[in-house]
């Protein structure tokens, strides 16, 4: 094979809980994450010897700090493989959003590569580099809804019938025309004050398992983000939006990651038009709005 296309789905944290910082620095979490159906699309094409990215985002880094040439160093040096590719990302995920982009390109370019180099690297393999990548990467090598812990690297997929509940739902991702920092977030929950400080490990379990054991309980019934009171407490167009929608369209609005993306699960027969009106008049013209579906 010499060239592919591979999709790279954005992901929606459906619950998110930070539980607590860890020895090695990292933050311990748990957290339900579900990929959509829309995302970035990665065309990769066989060269010799290097590796080379071009983008349609002017604004995306074409140098090492981009993670699709990380994935790319750390493939070559884990599987020994001496071919090079070209890598043209299509990219469609906001940053700084809470949506995973730059880790879902990194899992599509070691997928790609191992593509190109006839499975150099067996799929255990691929998970450690994947994990080695980043927190959120693990997520992009399954295909549905997945419950994660530690910093992210422990992975089990959903059974079916917490599956059914989830895939396929309508789904309204919005964001303002600004981003939030990871590591301002983090740092920020992990100050402890009364209305920004790490959930309880054993509430969050709880929490996902009761839903879990629940086997009626719509996929609204999960939803939970432990940022929600950082970000908030900061820029109130959050907390002003998000109760509008509950109010006057009945959605139950949440943030994904550490923001700024939120998203809404829909009724299959909802008309989007008048929320997504609402959040252009509180956001403005720079207000972002995708509909798309649970994964």
């Amino acid at each position: 094979m010499n060239s592919a296309v591979l999709a790279s789905p954005a992901k929606l944290n459906l619950f998110l809980a930070v539980t607590g910082r860890r020895a090695d620095g990292f933050h311990d979490l748990l957290s339900v994450v579900a990929p959509v159906a829309w995302g970035d699309t990665l065309r990769v094409q066989a060269s010799a010897g290097g590796f080379s990215l071009a983008c349609d985002d002017p604004a995306v880094p074409l140098d090492e700090s981009n993670l699709v040439l990380r994935a790319a160093r750390a493939f070559r040096a884990a599987s020994g493989w001496a071919g090079g590719a070209a890598f043209v990302l299509e990219k469609r995920i906001p940053t700084g959003a809470g949506l995973g982009g730059g880790s879902s390109n990194a899992v599509a370019a070691l997928r790609a590569l191992n593509l190109l180099s006839g499975s150099a690297l067996d799929p255990v393999r691929i998970a450690a580099l994947a994990a080695q990548l980043g927190s959120d990467c693990p997520l992009f090598l399954q295909d549905g809804p997945s419950v994660l812990r530690g910093r992210g690297e422990s992975v089990t997929r959903m059974d079916a019938a917490a599956t059914a509940r989830l895939s396929g739902r309508r789904v309204l991702l919005f964001k303002p025309g600004f981003g939030i920092g990871t590591a301002w977030a983090y740092g920020k929950l992990a100050g402890g004050k009364e209305d920004a400080r790490y959930t309880p490990r054993d509430e969050a379990e709880r929490r996902i398992g009761e839903w879990l054991a629940s086997c009626g309980a719509p996929a609204e019934g999960l939803l939970f983000n432990g940022f929600e009171p950082v970000v908030f407490s900061k820029f109130r167009v959050f907390s002003v939006l998000l109760d509008r929608l509950r109010r006057d369209f009945g959605l139950e609005p949440c943030m994904s990651g550490s923001g700024s993306a939120c998203f809404a699960l829909l009724p299959e027969a909802a008309d989007t038009a008048a929320a997504a009106a609402a959040i252009r008049e509180a956001w403005g013209p720079s207000a972002w709005i995708v509909e798309t579906r649970v994964a």
